[in-house]
C-alpha cells in the first residue's frame, strides 16, 4: 500500500470528502472520528457530543475494518486504499488545474527555505543573534516541541515572505522535510503563521514510506504536477528526481557551514550579512521567476497546446526549460575529470548536456567553450588564441542553479 500524508483541497472540506465516499465507498479505516480532516471545517459542522453532521456520521459508516495507507500527518491518522489514493490525487489535480490555474510546489525545510542551528552550538561571534532575534522578524528562536530542553536559532532565507505569497498564487504548497514532526511543525509556524500557505500540508519524516529517502507517493497530486524544491535530488525517490529544482545550499550558521566542510571564511551569521546571488539579489526570487515561467508554460504555451490540460506533466516543461539554458553552446573540458572517469559519464558532462550543451573530447572550430581546471592546459591555449571562452567549472553549476546561462568573465580561469 502507498502513504498519503497531506491534505489536499478535496479534503479541506468534508462535504467534499463525504460526497467522493458516496461515489466511490473505498475509503478503509478502523477510525469513528473525521473531525480532525480540517479544523476550519470541524467548527462549523461539529456537533457538541462528537463533532459530526449527520453526512459526517455516513462517511464514518463507510470505513471499514482494516487500514490501507495512513494519512500520518493527521492527528489519529487515516487510512486510504489504493484506489481511493488514485481517485483522490486525479479529483485533486483536476481541481487544481481546472478551477485554480495551480500545480502543486513540495517544498524541503533545511538549506533550502531556513537554516537552523543549535543555541549551544553557536560561536562567540554568533552570540549577537541571541538579543537580536526580537527586532529581526527573519531570526527567532525555536521551541521544539517534543524535546523541552533543547533551543534552536532559524534564520529564515532571504525573500522568504515575498516567495510564499506569490508562490502559493500559482501552487499549492506543501512542506516535505526528512527532520521530525515537532521540528516540521515549528518551521511550517515560522513561515506561516496564519496558515494561510501551508494549510496543514507538512510532510516529516514520519509521514514517509521510506526512513531515508522522499516520495511523491504521499502526496494527494498526481506526479505530473509536482515541481520540488530542494538542496539535493539525492534524498528523493530515483522516479521523482526528474521533478526536482536543486537550491543552493542555504547556510546562514557557522555550525551549517561546518557540517557540510566549508569551513574557509566566516559565514553569513559572523559577517552580519546574508546570502545573494552574483548580481545583489535574492536566490528565492530568481527561483520564483522561474517558476512563473514553468507556469506560464504548462498553462498557456504553444508547445503543451493540443494537450488536454489533464493530462500535461509539468516534467516535460522543467526539461524543456533546463535545454534552453546552454543550447548553442559546444564544449571541451580540460583536466576536470580524473584520467580514470570516461569523460561522457561525469556528472559534469551529464549536466552540461541536460542544459542543452553539446559536450566533445577534442576542439575543432565549432567548440565555443572550454571548460578547464586551469589556464595553462594545452586546450586552455588554444582557447584564448582561437577567442573561445575560457571558463571555470562553476560555470556550468551556476548556470544549473539559476537555470540560465551566466555571463562567462565572471568565471574566470586562473
Amino acid at each position: 500500500m502507498m502513504s498519503v500524508a497531506t491534505v489536499s483541497p478535496i479534503l479541506h472540506n468534508i462535504d467534499n470528502l463525504v460526497g467522493y465516499l458516496k461515489r466511490g465507498r473505498g475509503l478503509d479505516c478502523d477510525y469513528s472520528d473525521l473531525g480532525f480532516i480540517d479544523e476550519r471545517t470541524k467548527r462549523r459542522k461539529i456537533e457538541a457530543n462528537l463533532g459530526f453532521s449527520e453526512e459526517a456520521r455516513f462517511a464514518c459508516d463507510e470505513i471499514s475494518r482494516s487500514c490501507g495507507v495512513r494519512l500520518g500527518y493527521i492527528p489519529k491518522g487515516l487510512g486510504l486504499n489504493d484506489d481511493v489514493i488514485d481517485r483522490l490525487r486525479n479529483e485533486n489535480t483536476k481541481n487544481l488545474f481546472l478551477n485554480h490555474k495551480k500545480l502543486h510546489l513540495v517544498l524541503d525545510l533545511d538549506h533550502t527555505l531556513l537554516n537552523t542551528t543549535f543555541l549551544d552550538n553557536m560561536s562567540p561571534d554568533e552570540e549577537y543573534l541571541k538579543t537580536q532575534t526580537q527586532s529581526d522578524h527573519s531570526l527567532q528562536y525555536v521551541h521544539i516541541v517534543d524535546t523541552p530542553s533543547m533551543q534552536l536559532m532559524t534564520k529564515l532565507r532571504p525573500y522568504i515572505r515575498t516567495f510564499l505569497v506569490q508562490a502559493s498564487q500559482m501552487f499549492e504548497l506543501s512542506i516535505y522535510t526528512m527532520g521530525n514532526r515537532a521540528y516540521a511543525l515549528e518551521m511550517a509556524k515560522l513561515l506561516d503563521p496564519g496558515n494561510q500557505i501551508f494549510g496543514g500540508r507538512v510532510i516529516s519524516r514520519s509521514d514517509g514510506t521510506e526512513t531515508d529517502r522522499k516520495g511523491l507517493d504521499v502526496l494527494l497530486a498526481r506526479d505530473s504536477a509536482v515541481v520540488i524544491l530542494d538542496d539535493t535530488k539525492d534524498v528523493w525517490a530515483t522516479d521523482n528526481q526528474e521533478n526536482v529544482i536543486v537550491m543552493p545550499r542555504y547556510h546562514f550558521f557557522r555550525s551549517s557551514c561546518q557540517k557540510f566542510g566549508l569551513s574557509n571564511g566566516k559565514p553569513y551569521s559572523e559577517l552580519k550579512t546574508d546570502e545573494c546571488d552574483r548580481f545583489g539579489g535574492a536566490y528565492l526570487a530568481n527561483v520564483l521567476q522561474l517558476l512563473k515561467h514553468i507556469h506560464t508554460i504548462f498553462f498557456n504555451e504553444v508547445e503543451l497546446q493540443g494537450w488536454d490540460l489533464i493530462d500535461r506533466d509539468v516534467r516535460l516543461v522543467l526539461k524543456i526549460l533546463k535545454k534552453e539554458v546552454l543550447k548553442g553552446c559546444k564544449i571541451v573540458f580540460s583536466h576536470v575529470f580524473p584520467s580514470n572517469v570516461q569523460a561522457d559519464t561525469h556528472p559534469l558532462w551529464k549536466m552540461a548536456e541536460q542544459l542543452g550543451a553539446t559536450c566533445s573530447t577534442q576542439v575543432d572550430p565549432s567548440v565555443t567553450h572550454v571548460v578547464a581546471a586551469n589556464a595553462r592546459t594545452q586546450k586552455s591555449c588554444w582557447a584564448v588564441k582561437e577567442g573561445k571562452f575560457l571558463v571555470n567549472p562553476q560555470w556550468i553549476h551556476t548556470a544549473n542553479f539559476m537555470w540560465q546561462r551566466q555571463p562567462e568573465d565572471n568565471f574566470p580561469c586562473h
